[in-house]
């Protein structure tokens, strides 16, 4: 699975897992990935894959792309 998450300074993460209450919650806890800490998260966007190749394929595009991930943090008010 795919996720986006926001805090409420506008930042956005974009990143891979399995399961996505966990992560959120390393997140949220301080000890997710180095950019998320001290910052409180909560689920954008999340999209399904069947392989892991697609997803990360997909995670690469949406870094990479700022139009889109804006798009996404918009729709989500």
């Amino acid at each position: 699975m795919l996720k986006c998450v926001s805090c409420r300074n506008k930042l956005s993460y974009v990143g891979y897992t399995k399961n996505l209450e966990k992560r959120l919650f390393l997140h949220n806890s301080g000890k997710g990935a180095k950019f998320t800490r001290g910052n409180s998260w909560k689920v954008i966007f999340k999209k399904k894959f069947i392989t892991k190749k697609e997803a990360m394929s997909y995670e690469y595009f949406l870094k990479n792309d700022k139009k889109r991930r804006k798009q996404i943090y918009n729709n989500s008010k």
